[in-house]
């Protein structure tokens, strides 16, 4: 599918200065989109928007399909009547990093007692008529994951484990009478659960609506594992590469590479593809595949595929194993995966996150398929090999980054870059130089990916803000302070619109196809 040429920004939702201590899909949210508009930007990326687990990652989700209740807006809750103002008064906390687990013990237990209040006064409140009429349907449609994943959260709380291969046997095995002893006798919390998912997709969808009567598009982030401890592995357990006590036989990473000597050794569970592409009919070849990227395209007008290496080839580690050295090159599902989901989905907006160590046969499953990649210009000044992340070596199915949610911000990278790394920067884009000392190569950078021919050219919002190492998002292999960062509430001015929007201008990044640009 063919991407026109444009710019956007990469943020996440959790990042957002909004009330609560973390971002969500509140007014923050909406004056963000007000930002991009005016900045004239048309692409808003974002990471998986899953509930999260150990780790608060949003790329070890409890589920390929729900959406995180720690994104909902308390304050568009009570705007809507769920929750009374005064009982939310008292969260504040709009500025400063992500403190989870005091989110979790704050807002959680108000997002429960909204949905309980919803679920109360839904059926016979006048006011709140039509959300029950929207929230009967949504859960009509959306049944294929969603009493099943609000089953799983409340039996999660319950036992409290840490994993669902911990839980009872009969629920583990879910045996049909553990389950429906365990549907009745959790009603009512399973109800609240579903309530939440509600809200939460009916603030994601006014926001999606609100940018795209702006002409901006949602770019989503779509991880190609799912975590062990996941209401789709506890459902689907014949999909993944188990053993016959439910755990796994073999897991998911990276072999060692440029972030650790030792590799990646992420402990997703591994899918059994042959299974997979069993399941169901000619026509729903990979149904579960089918059924999670059809989910995505209700979620994203356009879908990046995280780790595209591993649909082709994936590296395939011992689960006894406590690194990701002694592992093995697996072949995945290639071009039958991707074959089926078109028949069954249509085109599909995809990009393929290409980075690492790229085989010439992951190339030619994504030019097979016509997938975009990505390239990051930080990658590019190490050695000459690394110069096809450099503009001038781009084509147009590129999408083009100064760094990922992955990498050090560009200012976090130059204070550490050693002196040939600095010197090949200054040959590339000019001496760096200021007249206070704090010399900085971000928007020089940032007007090279801008200026070249990538059809798509994204920058994430700690570039903008020329912010250092201290606002970095995450660090492979490093177990945990990740995911934290906040943009302070005073970020998005109209003088960095202003701006971007000359820089988007100038590129010629600023047309809008479909005529809804900010006016």
């Amino acid at each position: 599918m063919a991407f026109y040429r444009s710019s956007g920004v990469l943020l996440h939702v959790t990042s957002l200065p909004s009330y609560g201590g973390i971002g969500d899909l509140g007014p923050a949210a909406h004056e963000f989109v007000a930002f991009l508009a005016a900045a004239r930007q048309h692409v808003w990326q974002v990471l998986p928007l899953g509930p999260t687990g150990y780790g608060n990652s949003p790329y070890a989700a409890t589920s390929a399909f729900a959406g995180n209740p720690l994104l909902i807006s308390l304050e568009l809750l009570s705007n809507w009547g769920w929750i009374e103002s005064s009982r939310i008064a008292d969260l504040n906390g709009r500025s400063g990093p992500v403190d989870f687990l005091r989110v979790e013990e704050r807002k959680l237990p108000r997002l429960f007692e909204a949905a309980g209040n919803f679920l109360n006064r839904g059926p016979s409140d006048p006011a709140l008529a039509n959300q029950w009429k929207q929230f009967e349907e949504f859960r009509r449609v959306e049944a294929v994951w969603l009493s099943d994943y609000a089953l799983y959260s409340v039996l999660r709380r319950q036992f409290n484990t840490g994993a669902w291969t911990e839980w009872p046997e009969p629920l583990r095995r879910r045996q049909p009478e553990a389950l429906a002893q365990a549907a009745t006798q959790h009603s009512r919390a399973i109800a609240q659960e579903q309530a939440l998912q509600f809200a939460f997709s009916l603030q994601w969808n006014q926001l999606r609506e609100a940018a795209a009567e702006k002409g901006i598009r949602i770019l989503g982030d779509v991880a190609i594992f799912v975590n062990m401890d996941s209401a789709d592995v506890w459902v689907h357990p014949e999909i993944f590469d188990l053993d016959e006590n439910l755990k796994p036989l073999h897991v998911a990473g990276v072999p060692p590479d440029y972030f650790s000597p030792t590799g990646q050794r992420w402990g997703n569970p591994l899918y059994r593809w042959d299974v997979l592409a069993e399941r169901g009919s000619k026509e729903t070849e990979f149904a579960w595949w089918v059924d999670r990227i059809r989910h995505s395209c209700k979620l994203y007008d356009i879908i990046r595929l995280d780790h595209f290496r591993g649909f082709e080839a994936f590296w395939s580690i011992p689960s006894a194993e406590e690194t990701a050295v002694n592992g093995e090159w697996v072949k995945g599902p290639g071009l039958a995966l991707f074959r089926a989901l078109q028949a069954a989905l249509g085109p599909l907006p995809l990009i393929a996150e290409d980075l690492g160590v790229i085989t010439p046969e992951v190339d030619a499953l994504r030019h097979e398929l016509g997938l975009p990649g990505m390239k990051v210009v930080q990658f590019g000044f190490g050695d000459k090999g690394a110069h096809i992340h450099l503009p001038h070596r781009y084509t147009p199915d590129t999408v083009a980054y100064t760094g990922t949610h992955d990498n050090n911000t560009t200012l976090g990278w130059w204070r550490a870059a050693g002196k040939a790394e600095r010197a090949a920067v200054e040959a590339y884009v000019g001496p760096i130089s200021a007249s206070d000392g704090n010399a900085s190569p971000v928007w020089p950078l940032i007007w090279a990916i801008e200026a070249s021919v990538a059809q798509m050219a994204v920058v994430p919002a700690q570039d903008l803000l020329e912010l250092g190492a201290e606002a970095r998002m995450n660090t492979p292999a490093l177990a945990a302070g990740n995911w934290s960062w906040r943009a302070p509430e005073t970020s998005w001015t109209p003088e960095l619109a202003a701006r971007l929007a000359a820089l988007s201008e100038a590129t010629d990044r600023d047309n809008d196809p479909l005529g809804k640009a900010a006016k």
